[in-house]
């Protein structure tokens, strides 16, 4: 009886972590990483839709014994020469529960269903009204490539530094997205970086756009948006899907994905399919995105010294891209008769509508009566597709 009690503690997880504590450390320490990144998401509301996610498949993952993820699998999955070099049937037969579930992140499944919902809640008549937004939100790409050469200097590989550098963009899915093709062994630190720095938008950027601002800057007043016919909605879509799959062959996805989302919800006649992208698509995709990109953050892979180059490039990268908006809305003024207003500049990254609120709430502390917000929601959803057509671009070049 008594062989029997010391083996089943002999096989449980706290043998694993205490049994042989020069490794059970970092056991330890990843699950008290995931239970501040749910406090995180749960008590400050951090993106909570995706970080309670993220955060409880890290907790999962690293719980000894659980055997729902396994590494060695996916090692072997990605090893040329391998028996298991890209087979799916190795995954399916040995793996566990967020092994399966990986297979989406892996294939970019759940990162083009989710620009499906995107789409379908997303509205493009501030860009289309001011199409000179469009380079706002091209200008906040700065960010993605100067932390991509950045990245480099610092000894990661090209294919890293683009999926470093991706962070700048603020778009959790076009970062999965990226680093699922590029470096997917970066992809735990990756997607949480991307997901806390869109949550801390509205700590990160008002510093930054007033320092870069004069106050007769923060002043300035914009007319009111023309209105945007139905035609042109309908239009849209589907010319900006021509032109980036022409252009950009690999952004295809991302892109295309996200203008046929919008197409349903502007054309009107696809409501039910429309509501079912903002809606259960949305929520679905959510949460096998969440907990199989938590599962990823393994000690082994988290537990590095690169994990704090990734934060510290990712906040860099987000910083220059809100910095590089705002500084070429300071350009545009030069040449422009009726000036924009530059705060709107920083919403050029691809945290829709936050960083658009973002702006509007800094102008309206220097003038209660100014309305920016339909105003920025033009870079803002500019920025959705620049980020999703620099990932292509990356990816081309890199992949």
């Amino acid at each position: 009886m008594l062989d029997n009690v010391l083996k089943f503690f002999g096989d449980s997880g706290f043998a694993a972590i205490f049994g042989n504590f020069a490794e059970g450390w970092k056991t330890l320490l990843m699950i008290l990483i995931s239970l501040f990144l749910l406090w995180l998401g749960i008590h400050k509301k951090f993106e909570p839709l995706l970080l309670v996610g993220i955060a409880f498949g890290m907790l999962l993952t690293n719980l000894p014994g659980g055997e729902l993820y396994h590494p060695e699998l996916w090692s072997a999955f990605m090893t040329p020469g391998s028996e298991a070099f890209h087979d799916y049937g190795t995954i399916l037969s040995n793996g566990g529960l967020f092994d399966v579930l990986y297979i989406g992140v892996k294939t970019c499944l759940y990162p083009c269903l989710i620009f499906i919902g995107i789409g379908a809640m997303t509205d493009f008549s501030p860009l289309i009204a001011n199409p000179k937004s469009l380079l706002l939100g091209a200008a906040a790409q700065v960010g993605i490539f100067s932390t991509y050469a950045a990245s480099c200097l610092l000894g990661f590989t090209p294919q890293q530094a683009g999926s470093i550098g991706i962070i700048g963009g603020a778009d959790g899915p076009t970062a999965i997205f990226t680093t699922s093709k590029l470096a997917p062994e970066l992809l735990g630190p990756i997607a949480i970086a991307a997901y806390s720095y869109m949550a801390l938008v509205p700590v990160i950027q008002p510093p930054i756009m007033k320092l870069l601002t004069t106050k007769k800057e923060r002043l300035i007043r914009m007319n009111d948006l023309r209105t945007v016919s139905k035609r042109e909605k309908i239009i849209f879509p589907i010319a900006v899907t021509i032109f980036v799959a022409l252009l950009v062959p690999s952004a295809t996805q991302l892109v295309g994905c996200l203008m046929l989302g919008n197409l349903w919800k502007e054309s009107g006649v696809c409501e039910r399919l429309c509501k079912a992208a903002q809606n259960e698509l949305m929520n679905i995709v959510t949460i096998f995105l969440g907990i199989s990109v938590g599962a990823t953050a393994t000690a082994s892979s988290f537990l590095d010294l690169n994990t704090i180059k990734i934060i510290v490039m990712g906040v860099c990268a987000f910083a220059v891209a809100t910095g590089c908006g705002v500084l070429f809305a300071k350009f545009m003024n030069l040449f422009l008769k009726k000036k924009i207003n530059p705060l709107i500049g920083s919403a050029g990254v691809s945290a829709v509508p936050m960083a658009a609120r973002v702006s509007q709430k800094v102008g309206q502390e220097y003038d209660p009566g100014n309305f920016l917000l339909m105003h920025a929601m033009g870079p803002n959803v500019a920025g959705v597709i620049g980020s999703a057509i620099a990932a292509g671009v990356l990816i081309q070049l890199l992949g």
